[in-house]
């Protein structure tokens, strides 16, 4: 169980700082500022992020899975990944239940 549980950790952290780049640094400069240095600046995020959000909803699934929680529960920690600090709730909640 350990091994599940700190890559779920792992994954939660980069899912969470990954979307909070996302939505607060790529976001931002694409939509709000008419500056295409700032928007190549931060133009590998989208990427990144989309090539990590995968991963971390199989590990997610594999956490579930081993620690035997319902299919709600599961789908709770899918989604945690797609709001800026849902995931690192989610990874807090998860470290005090199982440390």
């Amino acid at each position: 169980m350990s091994g599940v549980l700190m890559r779920f950790r792992v994954m939660a952290i980069i899912a969470g700082v990954m979307s909070l780049l996302l939505w607060f640094g790529y976001m931002p400069a694409k939509y709000l500022f008419d500056n295409s240095s700032v928007l190549d600046a931060v133009r590998w995020v989208p990427i990144v992020h989309g090539y990590l959000y995968p991963i971390y909803i199989l590990t997610a699934i594999q956490f579930a899975a081993v620690a035997s929680f319902p299919l709600k529960r599961m789908f709770g920690f899918i989604l945690a990944g797609t709001l800026p600090v849902a995931s690192l709730i989610a990874e807090r909640r998860v470290v005090k239940q199982y440390s």
